[in-house]
């Protein structure tokens, strides 16, 4: 009788899964994108080095030779202090005071426009009340001018 590992039990209990191909990436990445402080700092330091630590900072960074030849074209021609000195890409950043004053403003307005509404409201209601009152006072003249008779016509007296 053989004696089974766990391994060879868990191999033949479970179903075969698909081993994902190690000479296909997953999904491509995108190129990478470095920032004008970053080619600065990397340019300066690898100008500094010998030709073993030029070699050292290529391998930590992950960059090429190429890479750094281009960097330096665009540093001579003075694109990458253009670029250090460019506003940001996307929606300009807004001065907190300035959204403050917004909100404010739009708050005002809001307000305002609620006040607008109260007061229609309550000058219909004092029109209202004016002419109730009007129509009630004409009502008790004209029934204490009239003589009281029944409420129910067809009531009558016997």
């Amino acid at each position: 009788m053989t004696t089974m590992t766990a391994a060879r039990i868990r191999a033949q209990t479970q179903p075969m899964a698909q081993r994902p191909n190690p000479q296909l990436p997953e999904r491509p990445r995108p190129p990478r994108q470095y920032s004008a402080a970053y080619k600065l700092r990397i340019l300066g330091e690898y100008e500094q080095l010998d030709k073993a630590g030029k070699g050292a900072l290529l391998r930590r960074e992950g960059l090429y030779t190429s890479l750094i030849s281009e960097w330096r074209k665009q540093r001579d021609k003075g694109a990458l202090a253009a670029l250090g000195e460019a506003k940001r890409r996307g929606r300009p950043p807004v001065d907190p005071l300035q959204r403050e004053l917004a909100r404010l403003a739009a708050e005002n307005a809001r307000l305002r426009d609620q006040l607008a509404k109260q007061a229609k409201v309550l000058e219909v209601q004092g029109e209202l009340s004016a002419l109730l009152s009007r129509l009630a006072a004409s009502s008790a003249d004209q029934g204490s001018s009239e003589p009281t008779g029944p409420a129910d016509p067809t009531q009558t007296s016997r």
